[in-house]
């Protein structure tokens, strides 16, 4: 079984990636600048009307919410890993809905999009296993 400093490292990695990934829309947001693209649909998604909540990218969110999982990992005991679990599950929660507007309303798939999703739903599983494990199997 991973120990707790084996999966707080992943949720580490894992987060310093979809830092990577926000910062990087939130950049080509900023500059208005053409996301790079293979799937051909990044452009329509991030200018999208759905791109933006009350004139902040969500691109900004993602970065925020990024960094604040990443901070969660320095805050020891139950406080820091019931955080990173909420802080990862509200932001899994929030790509599903960006993700169903890709599929259904916006008609367009953004490849940064899905793969900060898939990093969320791992971090979000990893957070619940830290979470929920047993008190003597976190140490380690």
């Amino acid at each position: 079984m991973l120990s707790d400093r084996r999966l707080q490292w992943a949720s580490g990695i894992l987060a310093v990636i979809g830092l990577g990934i926000a910062g990087y829309l939130t950049y080509v947001h900023y500059f208005a600048l053409e996301p790079l693209c293979l799937t051909g649909g990044c452009e329509q998604v991030q200018t999208s009307k759905y791109s933006e909540i009350v004139g902040v990218p969500v691109a900004l969110l993602g970065l925020v919410g990024y960094a604040l999982i990443l901070g969660s990992l320095f805050i020891k005991g139950d406080t820091g890993r019931l955080l990173g679990l909420i802080l990862a599950f509200v932001g899994l929660g929030y790509s599903a809905y960006l993700t169903y507007l890709e599929l259904f309303v916006i008609d367009a798939i953004c490849q940064w999009c899905v793969a900060s999703a898939i990093i969320l739903s791992l971090l979000t599983v990893i957070a619940a296993i830290r979470y929920l494990r047993p008190e003597e199997q976190q140490s380690g």
